[in-house]
C-alpha cells in the first residue's frame, strides 16, 4: 500500500516537492494515460516496489525486450515500468552514464538511453546517446501486437530523430546543425570517416573517370 501511495503521490503535480526535471514533476514525461497503466500494472506492483539505482540493474538484466504498451488493454512493458522508476529515483549523472556504457545488458544501455532522451539537456543527449549509433547489438522490441527486431543502433536513432517512441511522446530536440552553429555543440565525426577517407585513397584517377 505505501508503494501505491508513494506512486500516486508522484502522479500528483500538487504540492509536488521531489527532485525534477526540466523544472517540473518527473512524471509529467510520460502521458498520464500510460503513468496510470503502469502504477497499476502488476509488474510495477511486484516487481519495482523498493528498486534503487543497484536493484533496477537486476530487473533490468532480466528485460528480454523494449516497447512501450501491448495487447488490446495497451499494457505498459517492464520496460516502460523501468524507465518510471528511473524517473522516479533521478540516478546521479555518473549513475546513468555506467548503465549506460556497460558491456554486459544491452537492454539496460537501452534503458539508460530512453532515460538520457526525456530527463538530459539537449547538447548531452547528442554528446551521450551518438556513440552508440556504432551499436549494433541487437533489440526485441515489442509491438501493439507482436515481436520485431531490431538494433540498438536503430532505437537511439529513433530517439534522436522521432516524436514519438515506446508510446511516449518526446520533447522535440534542437536540429544537432542549428546547436553547433551557436558551438554548443562540436561538429560530429562519423566513426566511418577513417574508412571512407580509405576508400577514396584507394580509388585511382582513371577509376574515377
Amino acid at each position: 500500500m505505501a508503494h501505491q501511495a508513494d506512486s500516486k503521490r508522484m502522479l500528483d503535480d500538487r504540492g509536488y516537492s521531489g527532485r525534477t526535471l526540466h523544472g517540473g514533476n518527473p512524471a509529467a514525461l510520460l502521458e498520464k494515460a500510460v503513468l496510470d497503466r503502469i502504477v497499476e500494472s502488476y509488474y510495477w506492483k511486484e516487481q519495482c516496489f523498493g528498486l534503487n539505482e543497484a536493484t533496477l540493474c537486476d530487473r533490468a538484466a532480466e528485460l528480454t525486450c523494449i516497447g512501450g504498451t501491448f495487447g488490446v488493454a495497451q499494457k505498459p512493458t517492464p520496460f516502460l515500468c523501468l524507465l518510471l522508476k528511473l524517473l522516479q529515483l533521478v540516478p546521479e549523472r555518473d549513475v546513468v552514464l555506467c548503465y549506460l556504457r556497460q558491456p554486459d545488458f544491452k537492454y539496460l544501455t537501452a534503458l539508460a538511453a530512453f532515460y538520457v532522451r526525456l530527463a538530459w539537456e539537449p547538447k548531452d543527449v547528442y554528446a551521450t546517446l551518438e556513440p552508440l549509433l556504432a551499436d549494433y547489438r541487437k533489440l526485441r522490441r515489442r509491438t501493439r501486437e507482436a515481436f520485431a527486431m531490431g538494433y540498438v543502433d536503430q532505437f537511439v536513432d529513433d530517439l534522436l530523430t522521432k516524436e514519438r517512441v515506446c508510446a511516449t511522446s518526446l520533447q522535440k530536440l534542437p536540429r544537432r546543425r542549428d546547436l553547433e552553429d551557436l558551438d554548443v555543440l562540436e561538429p560530429r565525426v562519423s566513426p566511418l570517416g577513417e574508412e571512407i577517407d580509405e576508400i577514396d585513397e584507394d580509388v585511382s584517377p582513371a577509376e574515377e573517370d
